[in-house]
């Protein structure tokens, strides 16, 4: 339960760079390093040189997931339909898993029917 609770308040971002179709630098937590920032970057980034494409061919992709931040549920927000179907799933849930107090045998009270004829003997079939 409490890595439910972490990953649901957690935020991160991706970020992303792409000369052309292809992605050259990838990066969770910092910033991308980018062809159009510095002519020194652009020199160090073979995969910008290498494709010698223009400027403008390049862009960035920044996915934010942003985490939840109210994690208190008030019971006083919560309808009379839903309080009672809160209430009324507590009490099944809890008389679900509760046993019997005695061991209840259905045939009890019945005899067994009456031996008219003994079948193994008749047909002369015995385990050996």
């Amino acid at each position: 339960m409490a890595l439910i609770v972490l990953f649901s308040t957690m935020s991160f971002s991706v970020d992303m760079h792409y000369c052309g179709d292809h992605l050259v630098d990838f990066s969770m937590f910092d910033k991308v390093d980018t062809c159009m920032m510095k002519t020194e970057m652009a020199k160090t980034s073979k995969a910008c040189e290498a494709m010698e494409m223009e400027m403008n061919c390049c862009s960035d992709i920044e996915v934010i997931i942003d985490g939840q931040d109210d994690l208190k549920i008030s019971l006083d927000q919560l309808t009379f339909e839903q309080q009672l179907f809160v209430v009324s799933f507590t009490y099944s849930y809890t008389h679900l898993f509760k046993g019997q107090d005695e061991n209840v045998i259905p045939f009890r009270d019945y005899a067994p029917p009456p031996l008219i004829r003994d079948v193994q003997i008749l047909d002369q079939t015995f385990l050996i």
